[in-house]
């Protein structure tokens, strides 16, 4: 017989309970199933007996000592009693169950600050805000805000930090930026927000307010007053530089990243043309001009606005600047025609710069006028005559002189500059075996605007003459001397010296009579002086200021900043002079 048919028969002849069903084992295991249920019962019966127990003791000592009853227990409250696994309140309690109760507040203890409103929310101030004790690691001699706004790592210019302490650019605050993990990785610990000025504490991530790092952001962003702004011309007085040098604010010198000299001497000549200068020092004049979307042209005006400001603060950390942003957009603005890395001509980016800072201002070529053109802009009249050609019989010649084509027509133009026309250098040296260096007055090549001197113009076709004469001069008046000409060989530099006097130059008779009686003042005195050394193409800039308030002159050459005499300045071989008319009252002081 197989062994289930055993098993089978073994279970029939099993005897059976009192109620016919179910085995010993089964009714064993309910038993001990009810048991249980009791047991648990009465625990918790006498837990909440113990509860209740406690709750009336918590009333009777309120009532003796004359507190108010407790409001109900929050279990959130309800303190882990230690080396237990469970916490007060449970189903199966261990021990006494202890509340935590909140500090009553002392009379004597400070009040608690009111919460304030930020952003439409209450978000009470950090206490540590004006305790951070890491303001001592601050290194204000690396601290450098003339470079591009960039994240050296990501080169992102979105949310962009500055690490005070070794002066380099991070991206983000919160964790996993650039900042967060430099803070923690080299113990730097205060960033500043170079958009908002705020100034926070890595990695605790706090914002710090201290008074003492004001002169921190007057350095990354310079501003000025109306009363300082009219003071500027005014005032002697030399400033010290955090690294212990002094310096004359406005006579600063510029760094020459590469081959950048040629506009570094620019924009310091225009950094000391007082109307322009005053303009772009206050932001306010030219922050709320609307320009079409995707315009980068306005990033010119925004950044010659900084440089100037740079240029002139009397709080820097040291004594030179760096046009490294105002140069990005020269090179973004003119689509490469002018660069950091390569020379370029002094006169052509003076030209487009005018013209460019004209435009962006919102200025048009004939009605709307800008801070650009109220200062430079002059007019004159352009008589020009078409001239036959040379190899024509004398015949041909004359009866085409008797066409309209060839008669002499006269238009009104407007100019930003003049052009003065240097005489043919010689060719060959003297009898000493040396070079001759001419020498030409101003007025001698001044004569080309009197409104009766010709000069033939060639073009590839046609043969002109025309002659010039000036019916307005302006505020300040620009000569760019012709030292270089091109073909199609090389370029070749005219070394002539130009003899100028440095004050009173008057040039009543190279106006038109008519306009004469308008000009009170025709009197100009210089106040820049560019002057180019060496060959074409691998020469150098430098230039001389004249600085109102001392009076004094000052060469300046890169970060190269030194006096010089007067007499010194008629020397060199001039290319770029910025001259300033007289006004009625300067007049009245040089008679007397």
């Amino acid at each position: 017989m197989s062994s289930r048919g055993k098993r089978e028969r073994e279970a029939r002849a099993a005897p059976r309970g009192p109620g016919g069903g179910g085995s010993s084992s089964s009714s064993s295991s309910s038993s001990s199933r009810g048991s249980s249920r009791s047991r648990r019962e009465g625990e918790a019966e006498r837990s909440r007996g113990r509860r209740e127990t406690e709750r009336d003791r918590g009333r009777r000592e309120a009532a003796e000592t004359g507190l108010a009853l407790p409001l109900p227990v929050d279990p959130a409250r309800i303190k882990r009693e230690p080396g237990t696994g469970s916490w007060g309140g449970s189903a199966t309690p261990v021990g006494p169950v202890r509340v935590k109760r909140e500090r009553e507040p002392d009379g004597d203890s400070d009040p608690e600050p009111e919460p304030t409103v930020r952003y439409g929310r209450f978000d009470p101030e950090d206490q540590r805000s004006r305790h951070c004790p890491y303001l001592d690691t601050i290194n204000k001699s690396v601290l450098d805000f003339d470079f591009e706004k960039l994240c050296s790592i990501s080169l992102s210019h979105i949310n962009v930090y500055a690490c005070l302490v070794c002066g380099k650019y991070f991206q983000g605050r919160g964790l996993k930026s650039h900042a967060y993990i430099h803070s923690v990785q080299f113990s730097h610990h205060v960033f500043l927000n170079l958009h908002t000025l705020k100034f926070y504490c890595l990695p605790d991530n706090y914002e710090i307010i201290d008074s003492s790092l004001e002169d921190i952001t007057y350095v990354l962003k310079p501003t000025f007053t109306a009363q300082q702004i009219t003071n500027l011309d005014k005032q002697a007085k030399l400033s010290r530089a955090y690294d212990g040098t002094t310096y004359l604010p406005g006579i600063v010198g510029l760094n020459n990243i590469k081959a950048n000299d040629y506009a570094n001497a620019v924009l310091q000549a225009l950094s000391n043309v007082p109307p322009l200068r005053n303009y772009f020092l206050e932001e306010e004049n030219y922050k709320s001009i609307q320009r079409p979307p995707g315009d980068i042209m306005f990033l010119l005006v925004q950044r010659f606005g900084e440089l100037m400001r740079k240029l002139w603060n009397p709080r820097n950390f040291k004594a030179h600047v760096s046009p490294h942003e105002m140069l990005q957009a020269v090179v973004l603005c003119s689509k490469k025609n002018f660069q950091i890395t390569k020379q370029g001509d002094g006169v052509d980016f003076l030209s487009w710069f005018l013209n460019a800072l004209h435009s962006a201002l919102g200025g048009t070529k004939k009605k709307k006028k800008t801070i650009v053109t109220d200062v430079f802009q002059g007019s004159m009249r352009i008589f020009t005559k078409k001239l036959p050609h040379p190899d024509l019989p004398a015949e041909e010649k004359a009866q085409l002189l008797q066409n309209t084509e060839y008669q002499e027509m006269m238009v009104e133009s407007t100019f930003m500059y003049l052009t003065l026309d240097l005489p043919t250098a010689p060719l060959y040296k003297d009898e000493k075996e040396q070079l001759i260096i001419p020498q030409v007055p101003l007025f001698s090549i001044l004569a080309k605007f009197n409104g009766a001197t010709e000069k033939e113009y060639k073009t590839y076709k046609e043969n002109f003459l025309k002659r010039f004469q000036l019916t307005k001069l302006p505020p300040y008046l620009i000569f760019c001397i012709k030292r270089f000409t091109k073909n199609n060989f090389f370029v070749e530099k005219n070394p002539t010296i130009v003899n100028f006097p440095i004050t009173n130059v008057d040039l009543r008779e190279y106006l038109s009579e008519e306009v004469q009686a308008a000009h009170t003042n025709t009197t100009y005195d210089l106040i820049a002086n560019i002057v180019h050394d060496g060959k074409p193409s691998e020469g150098s800039y430098r230039i001389h200021v004249l600085h109102h308030g001392t009076g004094k002159w000052y060469e300046l050459q890169d970060l190269q900043v030194t006096d010089i005499l007067p007499q010194m300045i008629t020397l060199s071989e001039a290319y770029i002079q910025i001259w300033k008319r007289r006004e009625e009252d300067e007049t009245n002081q040089q008679g007397a």
